[in-house]
C-alpha cells in the first residue's frame, strides 16, 4: 500500500525520497496550493492523485479525467506524478499537455470526460504549485469536496484499483481555439494589446484574438517561467501599468491582460487607464442585458455596488446576486441560479449559456469585451466606462497573515463589527448600514461607502477592498478605519499594495 503522507519532511534525506509529504494547509476552500518541495514532494503529489481517484469512485463518478499543466519549470513533473497516482487508483487519464485552465474545463465537454485536474499555480510566485479539480462540469470543487479529499489523502485512506490508463490528446489547443472562434468575426477594426506576463496564455491568446479579426500587439507573450518582468496577474498594478504604457505607445483601442493559467482577464482603456474588473463586469452586464433583459448576474462580495444600483441595469430588470468570492463559489452559484454570467473583482468571469458554458475563461472574457466594443462602434472603451455612475474603488489589497491564523483574524474582525453595529457605534463617522457576512465581512455605512475583509483562499493573506460612491477622500477614510481595526490583531502583516 502507498505510504500515508507526512506533514513535513526535509529535502536531501532518505525520508523525503521514500515518503509522501503533504502539508495539510495546502487543501484550500476550492482548490489546492503548495510550495513545491517545501510543502509537498512528488510522492505527495502521487498521494493526491490516489486520493482524487478514490474520491471519484466514492462519489460514483465515472473514473475518467482530463489533466493539463501550466508553463512552470516543474509543472510537467508534478502532473506526471499526479497521473501516476490517478492511474494507480484505476482512473483513465486524458492528458491535453500544456494548457490553460479553461482549456482543461472545455476538454471536459469536448472529450466527454466527467472530471478534471489542472496542474497550475495560476498567478502565484514561482515555487508555488497547485491543482484545480472538478467532477461535475462546469463546476469545480468547493469546501465539501476539498474537505473529503483532504481527509482521504492525509489519512492514507486511498485504495489502488485496476483499470487505470493513459492517453495523450494531440493538438487539443486547436480544438479549443476553433470553439472560441466559432462566431462572427468583428466588424470593427480594433487594435488590441494582448499582455501575457510571460505566462501560459502567451502561447494561445494573441493568435486567437488575431484570428477574431483584431490587430494584435503582443506584450510579454514569450513563454518564460522565470517571469522576468512581473507575475502574470492582471489584478496587480505592476502588470496593469505595463499594459497601460504599451497601449499609449501603440495607440491601441484596448489592452487585455491574462493571468498565468488564462482564466482571468484585466482591461486597460485606449487612454492607458486601468479599469478594475468589477467595473468591466458592470459594462458587460449593461451590454449583455440589452440582448438578454431580466438577466441574473452573480457577483462576488469584493465587487462594486453598481451591479445593484446602476439605473440602466435596474431599467432592464437585471438581478444582482452578491456571493462568496472564489472561482468555484461563483461558478457553482451561476450554475445553480441559471444566471447569464458571474463576475469577480479578481477578473474571473463566468459566461453561462447561451454566451458560454459556465466556467471562467480569460480569452472568452476578452472576446466579450471586444464584441461589446463591436456593438458600440461609435464609443471608445473610456466612453463606455465614463457612462457608468462614478465611484472610487481600490485594487485588491492583501496584508500577510499565516494560513493557520487568517480565518481566526477574520472572525475577530467580524465579531468586532457586529458589536459596533449592535451598540450603534459609528464607523468612519457614520452609522453602519449593513454587514454582509456571506464571505468575511463587508461593512457599509450610510453614504454607501463600504469596506471588505476576508481571508484569501489561495495564499497566506487577508483580502481588503474599499469603495465609495461619494469621493476619493471617503474611500481613504474607509481604508484607514478598516486598517485600524485590522491592526488590533498583531498576526496581520504588511500589504502587498495599498491606495
Amino acid at each position: 500500500m502507498f505510504p500515508k503522507p507526512q506533514p513535513q519532511l526535509f529535502p536531501n534525506t532518505l525520508a523525503y525520497e521514500t515518503t509522501p509529504m503533504v502539508k495539510p494547509t495546502g487543501f484550500r476552500e476550492y482548490d489546492a496550493r503548495w510550495l513545491f518541495e517545501k510543502e509537498i514532494n512528488l510522492m505527495g503529489v502521487q498521494a493526491l492523485g490516489l486520493g482524487l481517484g478514490t474520491f471519484l469512485r466514492e462519489a460514483g463518478v465515472k473514473p475518467e479525467i482530463v489533466v493539463g499543466h501550466d508553463f512552470r519549470s516543474y509543472s510537467a513533473s508534478i502532473k506526471l506524478a499526479l497521473v501516476a497516482g490517478l492511474m494507480a487508483a484505476g482512473v483513465k487519464v486524458r492528458d491535453i499537455g500544456l494548457a490553460l485552465s479553461p482549456m482543461a474545463y472545455f476538454a471536459q465537454f469536448a472529450l466527454d470526460c466527467p472530471a478534471v485536474a489542472m496542474v497550475t499555480a495560476s498567478h502565484n510566485d514561482n515555487g508555488w504549485t497547485g491543482v484545480k479539480m472538478g467532477a461535475q462540469r462546469p463546476v469545480t470543487f468547493g469546501p465539501d469536496e476539498m474537505s473529503r479529499l483532504k481527509e482521504i489523502v492525509l489519512s492514507g485512506a486511498y485504495g489502488a484499483a485496476p483499470g487505470g490508463a493513459y492517453e495523450y490528446v494531440e493538438d487539443f489547443p486547436k480544438v479549443y481555439a476553433a470553439d472560441l472562434l466559432d462566431r462572427a468575426k468583428l466588424k470593427r477594426k480594433l487594435k488590441v494589446v494582448a499582455a501575457c506576463g510571460n505566462g501560459t496564455a502567451g502561447a494561445f491568446a494573441p493568435k486567437i484574438l488575431e484570428a477574431l479579426g483584431c490587430e494584435v500587439i503582443p506584450l510579454d507573450d514569450e513563454l518564460d517561467f522565470t517571469f522576468p518582468r512581473y507575475n502574470p496577474n492582471p489584478e496587480d498594478l505592476e502588470m496593469l501599468h505595463a499594459i497601460a504604457a504599451k497601449v499609449r505607445e501603440s495607440g491601441a483601442d484596448v489592452g487585455l491582460g491574462f493571468d498565468g493559467d488564462g482564466d482571468r482577464c484585466g482591461v486597460v482603456d485606449e487612454r492607458g487607464e486601468e479599469i478594475f474588473a468589477d467595473k468591466i463586469g458592470v459594462m458587460l452586464a449593461r451590454d449583455l442585458s440589452t440582448l438578454y433583459p431580466d438577466a441574473t448576474f452573480v457577483v462576488d462580495v469584493k465587487s462594486t455596488g453598481l451591479f445593484a444600483s446602476d439605473p440602466e441595469l435596474k431599467a432592464r430588470g437585471v438581478k444582482a446576486d452578491y456571493w462568496k468570492t472564489g472561482h468555484s463559489y461563483i461558478k457553482r452559484r451561476v450554475s445553480d441560479l441559471g444566471a447569464l454570467a458571474g463576475f469577480e473583482k479578481s477578473g474571473h468571469f463566468f459566461f453561462n449559456r447561451p454566451v458560454g458554458r459556465g466556467y471562467d475563461d480569460g480569452i472568452l472574457t476578452a472576446i466579450h469585451v471586444l464584441e461589446m466594443l463591436d456593438r458600440n462602434p461609435d464609443k471608445s472603451m473610456s466612453q463606455l466606462y465614463a457612462a457608468l455612475p462614478k465611484t472610487w474603488g481600490s485594487p485588491t489589497m492583501s496584508p500577510h497573515c499565516d494560513d493557520e491564523k487568517k480565518y481566526g483574524v477574520v472572525e475577530k474582525v467580524l465579531t468586532r463589527f457586529k458589536a459596533m453595529q449592535e451598540k450603534g457605534e459609528p464607523f468612519t463617522g457614520q452609522k453602519i448600514e449593513s454587514l454582509v457576512t456571506v464571505n468575511g465581512v463587508r461593512v457599509t455605512v450610510e453614504d454607501g461607502t463600504w469596506g471588505l475583509v476576508r481571508a484569501s483562499s489561495n495564499k497566506p493573506e487577508l483580502v481588503v477592498v474599499v469603495e465609495s460612491p461619494v469621493s476619493e477622500a471617503r474611500l481613504r477614510e474607509m481604508f484607514s478605519a478598516l486598517d485600524a481595526v485590522l491592526r488590533e490583531n498583531p498576526e496581520v502583516g504588511a500589504y502587498n499594495q495599498t491606495i
